[in-house]
């Protein structure tokens, strides 16, 4: 057979489409994998299909790729489909690296689920309860490959033995990102000691990085409160990166949006925006304006994309400290 396999959307290995590359080659299948939602010119004809879109805004190349191959499967939270990986072939969990030559980590799940029922988000509905997935050993691709561990755990410390993959990490002298984030909500100071006995890193693995959120207001005791315990604990608040939902609230002004935002910068924190609307220019602009440090330079009031000035804020930035590959926050459906 001649297969198709298309990734939508995304910076990330899929692991979804992973899967299905090493199902068909182990078949003996012949497949091609391709970002291109287009049918790329001399393209053979396909006895199978296969597109993946994690996020809503690629609604449009959804459509274009469905309308490109008319019997694609397609499948993913970007779309309205209720397909899975596991209805298709199994519970097989052989991955295809090949499909990703430049990624050198190990990538997978020790955990699916979570613990919280956050309204915007789709993991409860998707996943259900926290549960195992995997230990370290079975996500690590092994021999000569780096020692460098890409969880997508929705909630690693919310399945039952995260102490047992704590111990993994650590006594395989691992680096972990934990890309899809640690709920600081829910820190304690066992939670903040075993983060601190491991290398933690951002999604290139140069830099000490926990990401974490801070999506309402009326948690900021909460959030401060995990923050106190992880620098007590020897996890200083310049190594969390906090994503900062905006629009979604209903209440919010910009008077909150700032409040939420200066208090993480006051603790050396590195706010990341993410507008739940993306048609909000004014939240883009937001969002622009922190991710790229501009903040530290020139007043949101008087920030313009357009001007020369900006521009040149942006040259002397230019140390990348928060381009640290995509925004991996997938709870939030709708956000890139």
């Amino acid at each position: 057979m001649n297969v198709r396999i298309t990734q939508i959307d995304g910076t990330l290995p899929n692991l979804a489409l992973m899967r299905l590359a090493a199902y068909h080659r182990a078949r003996g299948d012949q497949v091609h994998f391709t970002r291109q939602v287009r049918r790329e010119l001399f393209e053979p004809e396909y006895e199978a299909v296969y597109g993946s879109a994690i996020f809503k805004f690629s609604a449009d190349r959804v459509e274009r790729f469905k309308t490109e191959f008319p019997g694609a499967i397609v499948g993913g939270t970007g779309t309205d489909s209720g397909l899975t990986v596991e209805g298709l072939i199994g519970d097989g969990t052989e991955l295809d690296y090949s499909l990703y030559p430049d990624f050198d980590a190990s990538i997978g799940f020790t955990q699916r689920g979570c613990r919280l029922s956050c309204k915007f988000c789709v993991v409860p509905m998707k996943e259900g309860k926290p549960r195992q997935a995997a230990t370290i050993a079975q996500v690590w691709r092994g021999g000569s490959t780096p020692r460098h561990l890409h969880l997508l755990d929705n909630d690693f410390f919310g399945q039952p033995d995260w102490p047992g993959r704590i111990a993994e990490i650590r006594d395989g002298r691992f680096k972990v990102c934990f890309s899809q984030g640690i709920n600081v909500r829910a820190m304690t100071p066992e939670v903040a000691a075993a983060l601190a006995s491991i290398e933690y890193r951002c999604t290139d693995f140069r830099r000490r990085r926990l990401y974490t959120a801070w999506d309402n207001l009326k948690d900021e005791d909460t959030f401060f409160r995990g923050v106190d315990i992880l620098e007590a604990h020897g996890v200083p608040g310049r190594h969390l990166m906090a994503y900062m939902l905006v629009g979604f609230d209903k209440r919010e002004t910009w008077e909150r949006i700032h409040h939420r935002f200066d208090r993480m910068v006051a603790r050396g924190i590195r706010p990341y925006p993410m507008p739940f609307d993306q048609s909000r220019r004014d939240l883009k602009r937001f969002q622009r304006w922190a991710v790229l440090g501009l903040y530290r330079d020139i007043p949101f009031s008087e920030y313009d994309p357009n001007i020369a000035a900006t521009r040149s804020a942006v040259r002397r930035r230019g140390d990348g400290d928060l381009f640290e590959g995509n925004s991996p926050w997938s709870r939030l459906e709708n956000i890139p």
